[in-house]
C-alpha cells in the first residue's frame, strides 16, 4: 500500500491536459477508426505522463523527506515517515522513469523527448528551482504546458500557440493558489517547510492570483474570438462559455484564499460546485465545437 501511495495516483488527474488537443483539435468525433486511434494514442500519452509524474513525485519526496516531516499532512507520507527507505524509493523512481520513456518511445519519439524534458525540468525543480520565488510556479506551469503539447503531438494535430498560452496562464494561477493554500495551512511554520513561502505574503499572492486569473480569462477570450478558431470550428461561440470559466476560476480562488484547501487536487476532486461548473464547460465546448458536424 505504501508503494502505491508514493506514486500518488490521485495526482494523475493533472495529466488530463493531454486530452485538450483531442477535444480542441477536432479529433474527439469523426470516422470511427480515426477516433478510436486518436483516443488510444491520447490515453497512451496520459499513462506515460502519469508514470513519469509518479517517478518525479517519488524523487521529490526523497529530496523533501526532512521538510515533509514538519508538515501536518505530508509527515505521514511513507518516505518522510520512514516506512519506505530511500534506496527502495530510488529504485521505484528509476523504474517508473524507465517505463515512461519506453512507453512513450513506442507511441512517438517526439513524445519521448517531451517526457524526458518534463522529467529533467522536474528534477531541476526539486533540486533548486522550487526555492526561487515566482520561478517555482512558472516551472510548474511549464510542466503542464508540456502535457498539453504532448497530447497534440501524439495525435498529430497542429500545436496551437493558444493551447500553450491558455494552459500556462491557467496553471500559473493554480500554482499561485497552491502557495496561498500552503501559507493558510502552515501559517507561522510556512517558511520552515518551504523557503519561498517566507518570501510570498498573503497580500502578494492575492495580487498574483488576481493578475494570473485575469490573464487566464483574457487568453481564453482571445482564443475564442481568434479568426483561426472561427476557421477551425466554424464559429466563435466558445466565447459564450466565459461565464462558466469565470465561475470556476473565481470559486477556485475564493476557496484557496479562505484556506479551505491547501492542495488544488483536493479542491478539484472534492468541491462539487467546481466540478459541476467544469463539466458543464467541457460539455458546452464539445457541443459548440462538434455540434454543426454532428447535426449534418
Amino acid at each position: 500500500m505504501d508503494l502505491l501511495r508514493i506514486l500518488r495516483p490521485v495526482h494523475w488527474i493533472k495529466n488530463i491536459f493531454v486530452f485538450a488537443a483531442l477535444i480542441f483539435g477536432r479529433r474527439l468525433f469523426g470516422p470511427v477508426e480515426e477516433t478510436v486511434r486518436a483516443f488510444a494514442q491520447a490515453m497512451g500519452a496520459f499513462v506515460c505522463f502519469s508514470v513519469a509524474s509518479s517517478a518525479m513525485y517519488v524523487f521529490n519526496d526523497i529530496i523533501d523527506r526532512r521538510t515533509d516531516s514538519i508538515h501536518p499532512e505530508r509527515r505521514t507520507r511513507p518516505i518522510a515517515a520512514g516506512r519506505i527507505t530511500v534506496p527502495t524509493a530510488s529504485v521505484v523512481a528509476m523504474v517508473c522513469g524507465a517505463l515512461a520513456l519506453a512507453g512513450s518511445l513506442l507511441l512517438s519519439p517526439t513524445l519521448a523527448v517531451i517526457i524526458l524534458t518534463y522529467m529533467a525540468l522536474m528534477v531541476l525543480y526539486s533540486l533548486g528551482l522550487k526555492h526561487i520565488m515566482i520561478l517555482d510556479c512558472a516551472v510548474i506551469a511549464a510542466g503542464f504546458c508540456l502535457r498539453a503539447v504532448a497530447g497534440a503531438v501524439v495525435i498529430d494535430v497542429f500545436i496551437s500557440p493558444w493551447l500553450v498560452i491558455c494552459t500556462f496562464a491557467l496553471t500559473l494561477f493554480m500554482a499561485f493558489s497552491k502557495r496561498r493554500g500552503e501559507i493558510a495551512q502552515l501559517q507561522a511554520n510556512s517558511e520552515a517547510f518551504r523557503k519561498t513561502l517566507g518570501e510570498y505574503t498573503p497580500e502578494l499572492l492575492a495580487h498574483m492570483l488576481d493578475v494570473s486569473s485575469v490573464l487566464a480569462v483574457a487568453c481564453f477570450l482571445l482564443y475564442a474570438m481568434d479568426f483561426r478558431t472561427r476557421e477551425l470550428f466554424g464559429t466563435n461561440d466558445l466565447v459564450y462559455t466565459t461565464p462558466l470559466v469565470l465561475y470556476c476560476i473565481f470559486r477556485f480562488s475564493a476557496l484557496t484564499q479562505k484556506g479551505a484547501y491547501s492542495d488544488p487536487v483536493k479542491l478539484i476532486l472534492r468541491d462539487r460546485p467546481f466540478q459541476i461548473g467544469f463539466v458543464l464547460w467541457i460539455v458546452l465546448c464539445i457541443v459548440i465545437i462538434y455540434g454543426n458536424g454532428l447535426l449534418r
